[in-house]
Order: C-alpha cells, then structure tokens, then sequence
C-alpha cells in the first residue's frame, strides 16, 4: 500500500495563496477540506510541478491516518507547502526503534545531491516528521481509499493550577472535544509518551488525583499502559477512547524534563493570549524603615510578562480575598480601610489586567476562579473602580504584634488540644495527616483526597490553603487506627471533622495509603539569612549566617561554632535552606574550606529541632563563646530531601515480657559489656544470680530512606563475646520509671547491629551484620532483638515492688538523623510485686491525647528520655 505526500518545499516559489489554501489555514470550510485541495502558487501551477514528490510506503495491516499536514521550516513561520493528504503509518512490534516504521522515498533533484526537499537534512526531516505527527496524527483507524474522510485530530496541552510551563494535567483533543486521562495504572512510561507528544525530550515525574485541579468534559482514556517508547499515547494499551469508569478527581498530569525535542514550536500552553495566572504577591503601600514580615495586607498584583500588573476591584468581594489569603499562606481575610487605598493609588500609574473576578472561596489558586483579561491599553481601564486590596489574618505561628500573639494564645487555651496535627515532614506546613478520636492519634486514607479537604486541614492549622494533597504515604507512614476515609470537604469547612467521611474497614486502607498535605505558609524571609559554601552540591556546605548589616545594606555574613553543634540544629539548618532533612550535623569543615568568610558571629546554638529559623534557637547572641574559633571548627551540615523514621512495635514488649532469675556464671559476657546494674560488681561472682526483666523489641522504619550507622564501618568495634561488628554505642535506652519520672532501673546495652530481620511484601532485605556486612534498617524493614539475647533486658535486682513505667527510646542521643523523633519513645505501665510483673498500656509516646497521658503517667515526664 502506497501513499503519496506531496511536497512544495522552496519557500521563494511560494508567492501567494489560493482561497482554498487560506481557508483550510483558517480552519473553514468543512466540506471543501474533506476533498483533496492542492495550493497553488499564484502563476497557477501546481505545487508540483517544479519539485520532486517525496514518498512515505507502509506495508502493515494495521494502519492510521494522518490528514491535512501542514509543513513548516525551522520555526521561522514561512510555509513551505500546503497539500492535504492521506498518510499510512504501520507501527512497528519488534526490532530496533520506535513508533512507525515507514519507508521513505527520495528524489535528487540534481547531480550534487540534494534533495528535492530545500535542503532538509535527514535528522531535520526526522524531527519534523515527529512533530508533524504529534500535532496532527489520527487516532482513528481507516480503511485506505481515494477520498480522504474526515477524522478525529489527536493534540495535546498542558492545564490546571499552580504548575510552570513543562507540568500540569495532560489533556487531549479528541474527535472536536477536549478532554482528561485518568491515573489509573498511570505509570512515568505514559508520562514519557505524552511529554513527547508535548514537545519535550521526557517525563521527569508524574501527578495523580487532580494535582494540577480537576478538569472538565470527557475522559477519554483510563487504564493506560505504554512501555515508554510508543510514538502515540493512541498505540499504548487503554480501555478505548472514552470508556472510563474514573472521576476527575483522578486526572492525571504530568512533569517533563524542561528541554524542548528540536525542531518542536508548537506551543504546550493551554491558555492563550496570556490568558493565565500564575505569580500572585500582595504589594504593601505603607512603609515605614524596614519592612515588617510577613506581609499581611496589601494591593493584589498579578504577574505578567516582566512586570507586575493590578486587579479591577468591581464585583471583588471575601471569597475573593480568602482566596489570595490562602495563597499567601494566611487561613482567613478580614475587612480594608478601601479610603485609604484609593487615595493612595489615585495619584499612581496603574496597570490593569484582570477584571470581573469571581471566587466561591473554595479555591486553591487564583487561577481556578472565573476572570477576565483586559486587551490591549489597560491604562485606561477599571473605569471608577481601583486596585483589589485584601487584609490577611496570619496563623499562630506567624502572628505579628503582642496583642495578636495575646489573642491567638486565648483562642488556643479555649478550644484546648488541636484535634488534628502534621507529622513527619521537613517543612514548615507539611506532614502527614493525623486526627485525634477516643484519645489517640490515627491518620486519614488517601481516598478521594483532593485540595479541598487539604486545604481545611491546613487552614484548620493556622496555614493558608493546600498547595498539594498528598497520596500514598509521601510523608512516611503512621501508626495506630486510620481513622478517617474518603474525606470530602467542600472547602469552607472549619474543620476536617465537619467534613463527610465514610467510617473504615480493615480492608478499605492501609498505612501504605495515609494521606498528607502541603500548606501555603506565609513568606518570612528567612532563608536569605543563611547560606551554604564549600559543598559539593547544594545539599551541603558550611553554615554561614547573616547578621546586621554591612557595607552598602549588605548583611554581614559569619561562621557558626561548631562547639555542641549536632543533628537537631542541622535539622532546623536545612528547614531554614528548604532543603528538607538533615542527613548530618558536622561540628568541623575544614575540608569545605571555599569562602573568605572567617569570622564567627554565633555560638551555643541549642536547637528542639521543630524552630523555622536558627535564630529561633537558644545561642549566646553577642556574648560570643566558641574555644575553637578557626574555619576549621565551623559547623556544617547534609541535607537531604527524605529521611528514615524508627518506632518500636509496641504490643511486641508487651507480649513478651517476663522475669528471670539468671546465674551469675552465665553474665560474664554481659558483664563485660556493662549490661548489669551497678551492684551487679559486688556480687559473689560466679555464685548467685541477677534478676532480668526481658522482652522483645522490634524497631520498623517507617520513613522514607533507610536508617544508617553514624559511624563508617572503619570504627565498627568487634565484640568477642556476641562475634559481629556494633556500629552503634547507644542505640536504645531501656529504663524503669517511678510515676513521678525518677529513673530506678536501666538497660546497660552498650553496642547494637544493625540489620534486616524482616520486610514487608516486595521489600528486599538489604543490610545484615554477618560477615562483616553493611548495617542499617531499610525502609519497610524491621530489626529484631529477640528476648533470649544478651543484654536485651533491665536488671531490677534491686528494684522493689511497686507500680513503674517501662520505657524505651530508640535513637535517644539523636546521633542519626529522622524525620520524626517524638514517636521513639514507647511506655508500659507495669505492676511489679516482687516475683512476678504486670507489662501492660504500651503505646507510643505520641499516640495518645495530652488527657490520657496524663492519666497513664501522672508526671511531666523527662526531656532526656522523650517522654512526652
């Protein structure tokens, strides 16, 4: 089966256009571009007459067809030809390459050999040919025939809210209607296919549940299943175009790789014109000397172009201003003093863009409400109106002013503990999502989450609206109940519990699906006080901080001691960077020894871990104290974007704990590594015995990377007694407590390996102690230390009865960084009468409300230990 394409190319023989040429430009005349049109220069000849055609064969069954292709040079605008065609593709199931296999016919137009075409080179034709597909290929199987028929057009584009220009939902234009493609079995091999279709080289990553916001109309494809090198989303496997069982909160969206397939100019943007919003800032009019952040109230300005443009304030009204409100990261808007601006702006130069702006307040962005753009000069335009102005309300954690902070304190001691909380994130306003029922902390599955449920949580939280609704477990997986599932807020609820949800099953969700957010949070700055130098990436370096100011306005930029600098301030180091967790805290980088700064300007840094700012930290202000003051003992840090997350399973303790009385003769190696209590070295060795509280602890890491050794293997010590390596000095503290938190007994286990005793279905086990092999606990892996091992108890000779609390924290020196360290303690109440004992209540340390555990504990507890 042949057919012929037929091809003009020199753009100097191309003097004019027939009618029939422009309107099937234009896209008009539909019955007239359904035949065969051939344009025609003006001197009445045929395109073909002065060139050679050139021939595209294909010899396959299975065959589509491309119509009206429309050929373009370099980008540069000038048609090189117009022809309409029939154009038979047969793609290729095996061999080299991909997408169509066709063959390609040329003619030399002269002796010297180039071609017919007007100097294309092969690759030129290649790219072209791609692009031409991309833009114009049928979908629509057809049988071969004389007459072209008209069929559905395949283009893409990209849409939705907040994105930049290379991501956003993926949508499709199929048979005269756009529409969406559900994620369902959506894999980065689709995303691969359909960035290409877009214009870029490849797929960076991929979006589910209406990430980029719901689309609208058809879905026209579900279930779709590429192998990453199709030349069509149409040649990978799908339930059929239209047949989808999926809502649109399921579109599927995508992230190329921001490099463009040469040769490809056809523009990716859904909006048109400029027709879109993506940069939104308040621009404050009153200011005094330095401007005080954040910035609360303010004219609403747009981005466009280069500039900043202003809103037409007609028809604006609250649900407009919650929406900018929660944008800028504040959870509610209040009333403007409108006097004021319009006497302000009344003697400026304004630039409108938007007018007739329309929110329901539900919105995540700007860009999902209803707008219209101003053409042309907008100098002129609002008529009587003025800028939009908008006055936010800040969280807690940005409140401004005594009075505020004053207030927002009153609000919080009357409505007692928040009843929803964020776990396990880097950033300030991400985490996990847990709610509080019956006195314990539980998380929310994942179906049908979308914005407007996470946007309640973090208004709810003193945040502004969601930037993301996480799915999955992107922010490590909790423990406990899921208390929640298939939430759906409407968005102008006060709290998630006001929200519609479907009671759970065991079998509706796992921890594997716990949901989790992204707030908008207020812009404060911070991160232009600090900075990294000397690093091989931009994950490390050392710390530099600004402090006053110095030459021109600059900021005076300065060292940290290194002196008590540990894993904590790295955490609040990296946070401040927007750099996620931190991997290490160094106390010396004389190896990073890259920067001419030299003088130290903070020490005694004292972090909780939780501050946004290093500043926020105890430090010794400008009573600077650091006996070792050269750049060598400057503090230093790792960042890294995950991090793992150890708990211990708690029902695990305390089903097996027990009493046993030990003979002394068989402590010897326990003694040598100081497993015993004190009193144990006066005793009548080898007569005698210890008596032993033992239990089994099985420490999981639920995070998101695995759990490491600080130490390198280099300075693993060896230990005769147990014949493996320990990579950690303290790994686990085992304590008995009194109920008013004095410590009456402890664990004495010196030295751990670490390794993988068990995974979860499809986790490989990667680290094991034997034969000196690498050490740590991988993500969805557990370590085990079973009952009947050396040191794995308390000794409680010397204990009395009594009621106590048995505590275990796992990593209580903090030595390797986590994502989470408030759930590494887990506490028993136990009952001990002298000869047999009572483990029981043993939960995590953060799982229970503040009320219970002050009943199960009836002490402040010890920062130390991590009780919380």
């Amino acid at each position: 089966m042949v057919r012929i394409l037929e091809w003009a190319p020199h753009q100097e023989q191309q003097q004019g256009w027939s009618k029939a040429c422009k309107e099937a430009e234009r896209g008009v005349g539909q019955q007239e571009r359904s035949k065969r049109t051939t344009c025609a220069s003006e001197n009445g000849k045929s395109d073909v007459d002065n060139e050679s055609p050139v021939s595209l064969t294909a010899q396959d069954t299975d065959t589509e067809r491309v119509r009206r292709g429309r050929w373009y040079r370099n980008g540069e605008g000038a048609v090189l030809g117009c022809r309409e065609f029939t154009w038979q593709l047969s793609w290729a199931g095996h061999g080299k390459g991909f997408g169509p296999r066709a063959q390609l016919g040329m003619s030399l137009g002269n002796s010297e050999g180039h071609t017919a075409m007007g100097g294309w080179a092969w690759p030129e034709l290649l790219v072209l040919l791609g692009s031409v597909w991309l833009w114009v290929g049928s979908a629509h199987p057809t049988a071969p025939g004389p007459t072209p028929h008209p069929g559905p057009q395949l283009r893409f584009r990209l849409a939705g809210y907040p994105r930049k220009h290379n991501e956003g939902r993926v949508e499709v234009f199929y048979n005269d209607e756009w529409g969406t493609i559900c994620d369902d079995d959506f894999t980065l091999s689709n995303a691969h296919v359909l960035c290409r279709h877009l214009g870029f080289v490849a797929a960076t990553g991929w979006a589910h549940s209406a990430k980029y916001g719901k689309g609208v109309g058809r879905i026209w494809l579900d279930n779709v299943n590429c192998a990453g090198t199709e030349k069509s989303i149409g040649d990978c496997k799908h339930r059929g175009w239209g047949n989808s069982d999926c809502s649109h909160e399921e579109d599927a969206g995508v992230v190329c790789k921001d490099e463009r397939i040469p040769g490809f100019k056809d523009s990716n943007v859904i909006e048109t014109e400029q027709s879109h919003v993506e940069e939104v800032r308040l621009r404050p009019v009153v200011s005094g000397g330095r401007r005080q952040l954040p910035v609360t109230e303010g004219i609403v300005e747009v981005r466009y172009k280069d500039s900043w443009a202003q809103i037409c304030d007609q028809g604006w009204d609250s649900h407009n201003s919650r929406v900018v409100c929660g944008m800028m990261g504040f959870p509610a808007e209040k009333k403007v003093n409108r006097n004021f601006y319009r006497l302000f702006t009344e003697r400026q130069q304004l630039n409108y863009r938007l007018h007739s702006v329309s929110c329901t307040g539900t919105e995540v962005h700007l860009s999902m409400c209803s707008f219209e753009f101003y053409r042309g000069n907008s100098s002129a335009a609002c008529g009587a109106g003025m800028p939009a102005v908008v006055s936010c309300v800040p969280g807690p954690l940005f409140a401004t002013g005594n009075g505020h902070k004053k207030k927002q304190r009153q609000q919080q001691q009357q409505q007692g503990q928040p009843r929803i909380r964020l776990k396990g994130g880097a950033r300030v306003g991400e985490g996990r999502v847990e709610v509080l029922k019956s006195n314990e902390w539980g998380t929310v599955c994942d179906d049908r989450w979308n914005l407007q449920s996470a946007s309640v949580v973090c208004r709810e939280l003193g945040f502004g609206s969601a930037k993301e609704a996480l799915t999955g477990a992107r922010m490590g997986q909790g423990t406990g109940p899921i208390h929640l599932n298939e939430v759906q807020c409407r968005g102008t609820e006060k709290s998630l519990w006001n929200c519609p949800s479907r009671n759970i099953t065991q079998e509706d969700c796992k921890h594997s699906e716990d949901a989790a957010v992204r707030c908008n949070i207020p812009y404060m700055g911070y991160e232009n006080l600090i900075r990294l130098s000397g690093g091989r990436s931009r994950f490390e370096g050392r710390v530099e901080v600004a402090v006053g100011a110095g030459d021109g306005d600059q900021p005076r930029w300065g060292l940290v001691c290194g002196e008590g600098w540990g894993t904590l301030e790295a955490m609040v180091a990296c946070r401040q960077l927007g750099l996620g967790f931190a991997n290490h805290g160094l106390q010396e980088t004389w190896y990073w020894d890259a920067s001419n700064v030299t003088e130290m300007v903070m020490s005694g840094v004292k972090c909780a871990g939780h501050e946004m700012s290093l500043s926020h930290c105890q430090h010794h202000g400008t009573s600077l104290s650091c006996r070792n003051t050269g750049t060598r003992f400057a503090a230093g840090v790792i960042c890294s974007e995950t991090a793992s997350d150890l708990l211990l399973h708690a029902p695990l303790v305390q089903e097996t704990a027990y009493i046993e009385d030990r003979p002394l003769h068989m402590l010897y190696c326990a003694a040598e590594e100081n497993c015993l209590a004190s009193s144990a070295r006066l005793a009548n060795w080898p007569y005698g015995h210890r008596r032993l509280l033992r239990f089994s602890s099985q420490i999981h890491n639920r995070g998101r990377a695995d759990f490491r050794p600080k130490a390198g293997r280099h300075s693993w010590v060896w230990h005769e007694c147990h014949r493996h390596y320990h990579s950690m000095d303290i790994f686990t503290h085992y304590d008995i407590l009194t109920p008013n938190g004095t410590k009456v007994a402890e664990g004495h286990k010196a030295s751990f390996c670490l390794e993988d005793t068990e995974c979860e279905e499809d986790v490989a086990k990667r680290y094991e102690c034997a034969n000196f092999g690498e050490q740590g606990i991988t993500v969805g892996c557990w370590d085990l230390y079973r009952h009947d091992i050396d040191c794995q108890w308390i000794d409680i000779t010397d204990v009395k009865p009594g009621n106590y609390i048995l505590q275990v924290v796992i990593n209580p020196n903090f030595e390797v960084a986590e994502s989470d360290f408030t759930n590494n303690a887990m506490k028993c109440n136990c009952k001990y009468d002298g000869h047999r004992i009572w483990v029981h209540s043993c939960h995590i340390g953060d799982a229970l409300s503040e009320e219970a555990n002050k009943r199960f504990e009836q002490y402040p507890g010890q920062l130390n230990n991590q009780i919380s």
